[in-house]
């Protein structure tokens, strides 16, 4: 008989001002994009519910997300408080295929993540509006090279269209259960 195990888990959106973190967790979570940019400031919590089934493992895994969309803008980095990125039990870190300096910049949010938690958290590359085509500043390779850099996973997703942004969460929530599984001491639950 399979068993069910309910976790939940924090997980962190990292990377810079107006690459499409919010717009990526209002299309996960409520399936809507809309393209007006308002800010973010400090963090905001949103919630969502999945079912991820693990047959070599035998479990139905039903994972709560409590999604951390954490302010990008350089200027307010000094807010990034150590409760926004502790206790995360992954990441997700976003740029913006436009804008090649924010691809670049995600070297320093892996190191902020990791400064604050274990090193091994599971985390996943999204390079974010795949939908401007024509526009992209940043290929597939520098995305590859930036995830074996990390031993990481990466996608290229759009907030606009849904491409790739439901797969990425449940790679994130697979590498979650397998470092859970691992040690479950390591990742928060939340219970």
């Amino acid at each position: 008989m399979t068993e069910e195990v309910n976790l939940t888990l924090k997980v962190c959106f990292l990377g810079d001002s107006s690459v499409g973190k919010t717009s990526l967790i209002k299309k996960y979570v409520y399936d809507i994009f809309d393209d007006s940019y308002l800010m973010t400031m400090g963090t905001k919590v949103t919630k969502k519910q999945i079912s991820i089934e693990m047959p070599k493992y035998d479990k139905i895994f039903n994972l709560t997300f409590m999604i951390w969309d954490i302010i990008g803008d350089i200027h307010f980095r000094g807010l990034l408080h150590h409760s926004y990125l502790h206790g995360a039990g992954g990441a997700l870190l976003v740029c913006d295929i436009t804008r090649p300096e924010t691809m670049e910049s995600l070297n320093n949010w892996m190191e902020s993540l990791q400064g604050e938690g274990d090193a091994n958290i599971p985390t996943i590359f999204i390079g974010n509006k795949s939908d401007l085509q024509g526009k992209e500043k940043v290929n597939e390779k520098d995305m590859e090279m930036l995830a074996e850099i990390h031993s990481s996973l990466w996608y290229l997703t759009s907030a606009k269209t849904g491409v790739n942004v439901e797969e990425a969460f449940k790679t994130l929530g697979k590498r979650m259960i397998e470092e859970y599984l691992k040690n479950p001491e390591r990742i928060n639950t939340g219970s």
